[in-house]
């Protein structure tokens, strides 16, 4: 999961960086609302963290501008503004969620992981293709009720392709979602793990098609008696 990250205090910043990261997020993070407003608009990020009292454009002005140009990101907005009308204009904006300063990151995490399922129209936080299952809280995958074990990078993969099932990601449009700003890996990086995990997991968990991209299997919604 890559999260963008608006937040101009040092020390709240590199706080929800360092734990997101921790929780096997990838975050990226700017410090003003004009930047932030620009980074939402032209990178595929799966959610944004969104501080309201930001210089050069306010995170309201922010979340109002990305929801009038119709971009459906899930945004948490994140702040010390405690009043019932403050909460209320953000969620009205467009919000997906609010958070008061301060918070736990397990709640955090938790709530961005809410929000991401709710936009793309999941009630259950299991994801499910096949024989597997991966739970994003606990970091588990199990394939036919057995629990594998994968690497940091092999989760956030999988855990990606997951949430699109049956729609092939390029080699780019992965990389982008995986790797933060100035994270550099070797070029085959990304077919090493998806031969780790197509060993680990079976060689039908993930499918590619040439030239287009990877993907997982959609799962089959049980027919009616």
């Amino acid at each position: 999961m890559r999260v963008l990250l608006i937040e101009d205090d040092s020390l709240v910043g590199e706080a929800v960086r360092v734990g997101l990261a921790r929780l096997g997020m990838t975050v990226d993070w700017v410090r003003d609302g004009e930047l932030g407003l620009q980074c939402a608009r032209s990178e595929p990020f799966d959610a944004v963290v969104l501080d309201l009292g930001l210089p050069k454009r306010d995170g309201m002005q922010v979340l109002r501008d990305l929801r009038k140009a119709g971009n459906l990101l899930p945004i948490l907005v994140v702040t010390a503004r405690d009043a019932l009308a403050d909460r209320v204009a953000g969620l009205d904006a467009g919000a997906d969620d609010y958070i008061l300063k301060p918070f736990e990151m397990d709640e955090l995490a938790a709530r961005l992981r809410s929000a991401i399922r709710r936009r793309s129209g999941r009630a259950d936080p299991v994801m499910r293709s096949g024989e597997l299952a991966l739970h994003p809280d606990t970091k588990i995958v199990t394939r036919n009720g057995i629990a594998v074990s994968l690497s940091a990078r092999e989760f956030a993969l999988l855990a990606l392709l997951m949430r699109h099932p049956g729609m092939p990601l390029t080699r780019a449009q992965l990389e982008e979602r995986l790797l933060g700003w100035g994270e550099e890996v070797a070029s085959n990086a990304l077919e090493v793990n998806i031969h780790n995990l197509r060993r680990k997991l079976g060689v039908s968990s993930i499918l590619n098609i040439r030239g287009v991209g990877y993907f997982v299997p959609r799962e089959e919604a049980p027919c009616s008696p």
